[in-house]
């Protein structure tokens, strides 16, 4: 008997994630130097990691050999302190990733739906996958989620309807507005996870606290990967009510988020100077992009987050010959806009080395 033979069979036609291109691997496969290549594909902060989660890490690391706080109580408490919330109403994961995960093991049997827009962050429809249940995915109108159009979209089956603002990979967001009369019209049965991992580059974020105080059934997920830098560490969280948090508790793995992502994640939230530098760079090479390639002729998509959605023709061609050079952008044919690519906002140097290396794309 195969092995195939013996697993469960959605295991055979579960999609599998596709990140962005590590440096390692381009320089691998084409013989790069990866001192040289250029990583503008996965939306990660061009200024690194904040220097007072540097060295909380640092210190955290001399006690590698303990175990870490299962509850992360230091975070949970920072994080209420800066949302205004109790301490019991938040869940920390191994990434937000995980935490989309968890609402699965909680709330998707087979035969439920969840609605989502598309094209949204990949991982809505893999989770919704996972667990059996049928995702119902809603097309954007003008790049931007038609909350009216997700909100017909749900049925008496939907458990759960995922709305990210700003959105990946279109950068478009709803206002607070639009979001909380969405919300308040939702049914019972039916729980809203909003996924805010580029709330920290937006002026005011939308606030789902008088929505908590109303008791919905509500979830907002943040992340210490993009405006913290703090990718590689896998730091996530999420705030709902002391109910939901305690049911995403139970079914999460013990010890899930190491003592080092901790450490970086609690000294972070003090870095303010470093955030309000990396809003800052964001903004500026939000502004140096968009002027560049409208000039170039070329349509993109205008963004409230790090990164910007730009119409180049051939995505795969143009993804392909920008590696040989070295720059490494997101295509976006695996979210259904085959003729579009990604591309992370970088550092002044960064953005004029990936232009450069664009026109030289165009010119062959």
């Amino acid at each position: 008997m195969t092995l195939s033979a013996l697993v469960n069979p959605s295991v055979l036609t579960q999609p599998v994630y596709e990140p962005g291109k590590p440096i390692d691997d381009v320089a691998r496969e084409l013989g790069l130097d990866p001192a040289g290549i250029l990583k503008l594909a996965s939306n990660e902060n061009p200024l690194g990691p904040s220097p007072l989660a540097v060295a909380a890490a640092t210190r955290a690391l001399a006690h590698g050999e303990l175990y870490p706080d299962g509850g992360c109580f230091v975070l949970r408490q920072k994080l209420a302190a800066r949302h205004g919330l109790a301490a019991e109403q938040f869940v920390v994961g191994n990434g937000s990733n995980e935490l989309l995960e968890l609402l699965g093991h909680v709330f998707l049997r087979p035969g439920d739906e969840v609605v989502m827009g598309a094209p949204a962050f990949i991982v809505y429809k893999l989770v919704t996958l996972l667990f059996g249940a049928r995702p119902v995915e809603v097309p954007l109108v003008a790049h931007r989620h038609d909350l009216d159009a997700l909100a017909r979209a749900v049925t008496p089956r939907t458990k759960l309807v995922f709305l990210p603002s700003p959105n990946n990979p279109t950068g478009t967001a709803n206002t607070e507005a639009e979001i909380h009369a969405f919300v308040r019209a939702l049914p019972e049965q039916v729980v809203f996870v909003f996924d805010e991992a580029y709330a920290e580059y937006l002026d005011n974020p939308p606030d789902l606290r008088p929505l908590l105080s109303e008791g919905r059934k509500v979830i907002g997920l943040r992340t210490f990967s993009k405006i913290f830098g703090l990718a590689s560490l896998r730091v996530g969280y999420g705030y709902t009510s002391a109910e939901l948090a305690g049911l995403l508790n139970r079914v999460r793995q013990p010890f899930n988020v190491n003592a080092i992502g901790q450490a970086a994640a609690v000294a972070a939230l003090d870095d303010t100077d470093f955030m309000a530098r990396a809003r800052a760079t964001n903004a500026t090479g939000l502004r140096q992009l968009s002027s560049a390639l409208i000039v170039r002729g070329l349509e993109i998509v205008p963004s409230e987050a790090n990164f910007l959605l730009v119409r180049v023709g051939d995505g795969a061609r143009v993804f392909a010959e920008l590696q040989r050079r070295g720059v490494i952008v997101r295509p976006m044919k695996p979210y259904g806009m085959p003729e579009w690519v990604r591309v992370t906002v970088g550092a002044p140097a960064q953005n004029e080395r990936f232009l450069a290396a664009l026109d030289q794309v165009f010119a062959t």
